[in-house]
């Protein structure tokens, strides 16, 4: 009996279905995450501190710098490298930037600059998600959770109109864990962070040289509290 050979057909429909569906796959399911370039002068990072009882000291750090690899639909696979220029530290007063600055405190001529690292990224909703990773702060790098919302993601309305993610961000972190332990007495020890950063869509961004911190004279930081250098006594600078 002469018919169909099904047998010989289920293949090459299988095939043709296979192809069909990798037709339908929107293009974008299959596109890389995108690059963004932080904006500095649109990246501000804001902490308060307790100062004596009396109030929280208010201060910002303008100029950050890094790469944010991000895909809206997958947060998980999201990945931040930023470097943040402590040097710039402003408390809206000369003298106190100086004292903040100091070797008893901060340090900012042996460590000019923080560092953070994403290790992973735990997604809550479409717009939200805890960002985790590595902060070297003060020659000391410590885990901090970073808990952040999108603002938006869009063409920006001005020339270049370029593709903008635009994020707020928070975070809690104890100073003393960065060995940054001068003045308890005057300073709290928690330090609340907000951030507020926009960042560009640049297809030639990658990710910072994955080196250690280090000092002026380009010997590494140390990576713990463990085996941070011990400053010379220096006479303290008030606060």
């Amino acid at each position: 009996m002469i018919g169909p050979d099904l047998h010989g057909a289920r293949p090459v429909i299988q095939r043709l279905t296979l192809a069909l569906l990798l037709c339908a796959t929107p293009l974008a399911a299959l596109a890389a995450p995108d690059s963004y370039r932080l904006d500095p002068v649109h990246t501000r990072v804001l902490f308060a501190v307790e100062h004596a009882g009396f109030s929280h000291a208010l201060g910002t750090v303008s100029g950050s710098e890094g790469v944010l690899v991000f895909d809206p639909q997958d947060w998980a696979s999201a990945t931040l490298n930023v470097t943040v220029p402590i040097q710039r530290l402003d408390l809206g007063d000369a003298k106190w930037n100086t004292a903040t600055l100091a070797r008893n405190l901060l340090d900012g001529e042996r460590f000019p600059e923080a560092r953070f690292v994403s290790t992973r990224v735990e997604p809550i909703d479409a717009g939200h998600a805890n960002v985790v990773g590595q902060l070297t702060l003060h020659g000391v790098t410590r885990e901090v959770t970073l808990a952040v919302t999108l603002n938006a993601l869009k063409r920006h309305p001005l020339p270049p109109f370029r593709r903008t993610a635009g994020f707020s961000a928070t975070a809690t972190l104890s100073r003393s864990a960065f060995g940054v332990a001068g003045w308890p007495s005057m300073i709290g020890d928690a330090v609340d962070l907000r951030i507020e950063a926009e960042a560009v869509r640049d297809r030639s961004a990658a990710d910072p040289q994955d080196t250690p911190p280090v000092d002026a004279e380009g010997t590494p930081l140390p990576q713990s509290a463990s085996n941070a250098p011990s400053p010379p006594p220096v006479q303290e600078t008030t606060p």
